[in-house]
């Protein structure tokens, strides 16, 4: 039976998919087509829509014939059969996909309007396209959201070709359909508007499309006092609308909430929708006592302090937390999150001292990323032989001609994106069990 238009066929669709629910699921539309079908599946269960952008790699002489596709992330499928019969090289088959890349960074930049990716990490991407015909871009969907972190990935339509339905289940877990007719020919028969969805309608489905399945925080930024016994540290708190995480940094010693550097990088995650938390882990008379700031023991307690602090405040409650950590503040950090009573999803450091905490890198699992300047010789030593200790998943990432401070032109931006993208990777929406 024809679909009236690509909603009426979501509203359908998402009938069938009713058992994903209150499931901790994405909904991922395949732009422009899939917005429209997927925006009505997301809305019946209540699950955050976001897009997968998938761009076909079309022949150079006949480009309605796909040779295979390509996806955010570096992801690329190739159709064997169609490349050997039309016996291309490898230089034929890169230009076409240079041009493609470059359409498609333009799209996911236009279709998002500077919103993050949804975080997928550990969830159920439920992949929804307005039908399938060869499925080459359906493939490299599925490896992209796996690519991305994704437990377990659906894909969702309203009608395909058999063929290519059943070849979806060796790269989806599973694949859902309405119609799979035997005389399929092409998608746009099967309904009786096909007219081709736009930017604009894109941008405003998902702007319109049901948020995270958690309420989000209201803005805030302001000056806040924590309390770890008799003590009041000050702080900066900044919650973003819809924040998706948290992000408790750790400073140095010499410096304090007030910091620049820290304060650009809890910029840049702030646009990321990522809430911070910016506080000095001494009072302004211990700051004095040299002991107490290299009291890396100390310091950890008082961060795992108002680590469960932020998980009791109205509007971070909930929130998964990372922790940033500079200089000295990176040992903290990485002790913190070595201690089991705080859930630290994620740790950044930058031009860290680990070593002050060489005893505990063997317990920390939380996923850490080491950021070290290519000029910092001594400090890079340090972070090297500390991501052979740390237990977890640990990256070192140099950012070349940079200093300990990172005062040279562009590092600081580096280390901001770095860390922007390591925390949207691996903290999720999904509140703590």
């Amino acid at each position: 039976m024809p679909f009236t238009d690509r909603r009426e066929a979501g509203r359908r669709l998402a009938q069938r998919l009713a058992a994903y629910r209150g499931g901790d699921v994405v909904v991922l539309a395949l732009p422009r087509g899939g917005v429209p079908v997927a925006f009505e599946v997301a809305r019946v269960l209540r699950a955050p829509l976001d897009v997968l952008v998938v761009r076909k790699l079309g022949l150079p002489y006949q480009p309605e014939l796909a040779l295979g596709a390509i996806g955010e992330g570096g992801v690329r499928v190739l159709n064997r059969e169609v490349v050997q019969m039309a016996r291309l090289t490898g230089e034929e088959i890169a230009a076409v996909e240079d041009t493609e890349r470059i359409e498609l960074q333009r799209r996911a930049e236009r279709f998002r309007a500077g919103r993050p990716r949804v975080p997928l990490r550990g969830r159920t991407a439920l992949i929804v396209d307005d039908g399938v015909a060869t499925g080459s871009t359906a493939r490299a969907a599925c490896l992209l959201a796996r690519a991305q972190g994704a437990a377990r990935v659906v894909f969702a339509v309203p009608v395909g070709a058999p063929d290519a339905l059943i070849a979806l289940g060796e790269d989806a877990d599973k694949v859902v359909w309405l119609e799979a007719p035997s005389w399929f020919h092409a998608v746009g028969q099967w309904y009786r508007d096909f007219q081709q969805t736009s930017d604009q309608e894109v941008t405003e489905l998902l702007h319109r499309a049901t948020p995270a399945e958690t309420p989000a925080a209201e803005p805030r930024d302001s000056d806040v006092e924590v309390m770890v016994g008799s003590l009041r540290l000050a702080g900066h708190l900044t919650v973003p609308e819809g924040a998706v995480g948290f992000v408790v940094f750790a400073h140095g010693s010499g410096s304090s909430r007030h910091s620049p550097r820290n304060r650009e990088v809890a910029a840049a995650l702030n646009q990321a929708r990522l809430g911070t938390l910016l506080f000095d882990l001494l009072t302004a008379p211990e700051e004095l006592d040299r002991a107490r700031v290299f009291d890396v023991e100390l310091l950890a307690y008082r961060l795992t302090e108002v680590t469960r602090w932020v998980s009791e405040q109205p509007g971070t409650a909930g929130l998964p937390v990372g922790y940033f950590g500079a200089s000295t503040g990176a040992a903290a950090a990485l002790w913190a999150a070595a201690d089991p009573r705080v859930d630290a999803r994620a740790v950044v450091c930058r031009g860290g001292r680990p070593d002050l905490a060489r005893d505990r890198l063997p317990l920390v699992h939380a996923p850490t990323l080491l950021i070290v300047g290519g000029r910092d010789a001594t400090v890079l030593e340090l972070n090297r032989q500390a991501q052979e200790a740390i237990a977890g998943e640990c990256e070192l990432a140099v950012v070349p001609g940079a200093t300990h401070l990172f005062a040279e032109p562009g590092t600081l931006d580096e280390v901001s994106a770095r860390a922007r993208d390591w925390f949207i990777s691996h903290l999720t929406a999904v509140p703590s069990a």
